[in-house]
């Protein structure tokens, strides 16, 4: 049976064709759903036709691999699940492409997270998980076995832009405020520490893939094998390219190698709340998975036949 998976990101749309958990077709499209919007709580006019360009082109790539509807998993995150205007916007898509949207909670995002970290790496010591979107960012700790505690925070990286990224590059006072927000919005994570005490963090996806790309640019001239998944990644590495990215301007942070448009703005505020994280809780290790939220869906429905 093929089954087609669609994660719509509040940054990006990502696609998956797989057929008896073979990968047949994979493709990532920026449709910035958030841009323009997030902060006001709606999808707008643009972003609305950004995410109907993309969608169909993802339909004729679905319709020439002959998978029907009821075998399309379009899954709505935190843009799709906070705008005032989703209902609009769900109908929209279904009727100009026949895409049917399941919008999910932060919690149940963060638990399909889990699923596709799990595809990808082993979690032997009790880690904690953090996937920043665009809109959210879900936080989950736990090994192999089991979820201890998991939240979704709606800090993603497009709201942090909208919020504290008034000058480029970023002012000393706005990473301050940043990290004051942080303390704030994050106390449930913070409890949940003093509680679990998780010492390593795994990154998924987005901004995370963009550090792993910088890092393979610079110690080995080339970008990371595509089959690879799982990543060891420094913390002196870290602190590296954070102080390269900080104090850049957009065209010098496009410059690097391994950078890519989608992320050179954004990875500002992102590297903000991962130096944040690692300093507050003590994270003395650092994993990098490619797989997140479209290989846990994958992972769930082959599981269980649903989500």
């Amino acid at each position: 049976m093929k089954l087609a998976i669609i994660d719509l990101g509040t940054n990006t749309f990502h696609l998956l064709i797989v057929e008896n958990n073979q990968k047949l077709y994979k493709e990532s499209i920026p449709a910035k759903i958030g841009k323009g919007g997030i902060s006001q709580g709606i999808i707008s006019e643009e972003g609305i036709q950004r995410a109907l360009g993309v969608l169909k082109h993802f339909k004729e790539i679905i319709d020439k691999h002959e998978i029907s509807t009821e075998n399309i998993f379009a899954i709505g995150t935190s843009a799709v699940r906070n705008a005032g205007n989703k209902e609009e916007f769900i109908a929209k898509v279904a009727q100009e492409t026949d895409i049917n949207i399941q919008e999910i909670s932060g919690d149940k995002e963060a638990e399909l997270i889990y699923y596709g970290i799990k595809e990808a790496l082993q979690i032997n010591e009790t880690s904690m998980i953090m996937d920043i979107g665009g809109g959210s960012v879900e936080f989950i700790i736990c090994n192999h076995d089991k979820i201890f505690w998991k939240q979704s925070f709606e800090i993603g990286g497009q709201r942090l832009m909208d919020r504290f990224m008034k000058n480029d590059p970023i002012s000393m006072r706005s990473v301050q405020q940043m990290d004051d927000y942080f303390r704030e919005k994050l106390l449930p994570l913070a409890n949940a520490c003093h509680q679990y005490a998780p010492q390593t963090l795994i990154g998924s996806s987005g901004s995370f893939d963009t550090l792993v790309d910088m890092f393979f640019m610079k110690e080995k001239g080339e970008l990371p094998p595509s089959d690879q998944v799982g990543f060891e990644y420094s913390l002196m590495e870290f602190y590296r390219a954070y102080d390269e990215l900080l104090f850049k301007s957009h065209e010098e942070r496009m410059a690097i190698p391994g950078m890519i448009e989608l992320r050179v703005d954004m990875i500002v505020v992102a590297v903000c709340l991962i130096k944040y994280i690692i300093q507050t809780f003590e994270i003395t290790h650092i994993r990098v998975s490619n797989y997140s939220l479209k290989e846990g869906i994958l992972a769930k429905i082959l599981a269980d036949n649903s989500l």
